[in-house]
């Protein structure tokens, strides 16, 4: 049994920040719309109470040895992928998508916890078969667990987060000692099957990636989202326009400003200098886990490390390049940052996990 020693606080601060930078441009991007409590907006209000759930998440995550969770790894997997099942079969359509399931006051989003709960099994069972590492039956294991999850969430439709659960399964496997040759075996299986995957998709999921190859191909249709994101970020220059003055935002030509395009509001309202400062937060998570994984000699704890690291590494990544027309819009929000109950509290409950792994870490 390893020590268990003090978290991460720089890692902890970094969480901080961002959580509170969320509240803030939450409130920025649906101040004026109704309803609101006085001083803020009421979304901005519900983003506060998910902070402080997530939060509640992180510290137990935290304080709790990730080997005990570990053991509940398999049972928690399986009640999220029941719970995709069900959403499919039971679960309200919005927006053309089967993605929530309304539970009373509140939605809940199993996806967002897949990803965590996928992590946890990954490392579970990469660390029970330890003795076998680069062998084709953990690769074949472990692509395995992960495909059900996947799957499930591709019929939602929900692309993005479908595709975003392959880096973490290579990160996983590549930290565990998987052989190299499975994993860009993979890559090349995967690129020949693009065209089969083409036919497989939704018109609106075929609309989004010929207008990210021309926006302007239907510039008040599905290309008027990033039209008007690049405006926004471009036209906050180097020090924004300051804070609830984003005249994109205010004025309401920025579609989803409060999910998946909020990085297009912080780049408005704080410029250049303040989307550098947010992307810089996000980089200190990154950077803090990447030594915690480095730092700890159990298997399960790099797993855990490499699949939580590569999880928000990706997804600001794929949010921020959506934003600035480097990429096709996929809908996938900025980790604690953008609109969203469950996408909080999974991101710092994910958090939570790496704390707890640097418990044990020499850091």
């Amino acid at each position: 049994m390893e020590r268990r020693g003090k978290a991460d606080k720089v890692l902890l601060l970094a969480a901080v920040a961002v959580s509170a930078l969320g509240i803030l441009f939450v409130h920025s991007a649906t101040w004026g719309q109704a309803p609101s409590y006085g001083f803020t907006s009421a979304m901005a209000f519900r983003q506060f109470l998910w902070v402080i759930i997530g939060f509640a998440g992180l510290f137990a995550a935290a304080h709790i040895d990730y080997r005990t969770i570990l053991s509940y790894a398999y049972p928690a997997y399986a009640l999220n992928v029941a719970a995709l099942v069900l959403l499919l079969i039971f679960g309200g359509e919005r927006y053309g998508a089967r993605r929530w399931l309304d539970l009373g006051p509140f939605s809940l989003q199993p996806s967002e916890f897949l990803k965590i709960t996928v992590i946890l099994a990954l490392a579970f069972f990469l660390s029970e078969r330890r003795e076998s590492k680069g062998s084709f039956g953990n690769f074949a294991g472990s692509a395995a667990i992960v495909a059900p999850g996947a799957f499930l969430i591709f019929l939602q439709p929900d692309l993005g987060t479908s595709l975003m659960l392959v880096p973490v399964l290579f990160a996983c496997l590549f930290i565990a000692g998987e052989k190299v040759k499975y994993i860009t075996g993979s890559f090349v299986l995967g690129g020949a099957a693009v065209p089969f995957l083409w036919a497989l998709l939704k018109d609106y999921q075929k609309t989004r990636l010929l207008v990210f190859i021309n926006p302007d191909l239907d510039p008040l249709g599905a290309g008027y989202t990033i039209i008007q994101s690049k405006i926004a970020i471009g036209s906050g220059g180097v020090t924004g326009k300051g804070w609830l003055n984003g005249t994109q935002n205010y004025l309401r030509f920025l579609p989803e400003r409060h999910t998946d395009f909020i990085f297009s509001v912080i780049g408005e309202e704080l410029g250049l200098i303040g989307a550098l400062a947010v992307i810089g937060l996000f980089s200190v998570i990154i950077w803090r886990g990447l030594r915690i994984m480095a730092g700890t000699k159990d298997v399960a704890g790099k797993v855990i490390a490499a699949g939580v690291v590569t999880l928000i590494a990706f997804q600001v990544f794929v949010n921020i390049s959506m934003t600035i027309g480097f990429m096709p819009v996929v809908g996938l929000p900025l980790p604690a940052i953008s609109y969203g109950g469950s996408n909080t509290v999974a991101t710092l409950t994910a958090i939570g996990l790496l704390l707890g792994v640097s418990r044990g870490a020499d850091l």
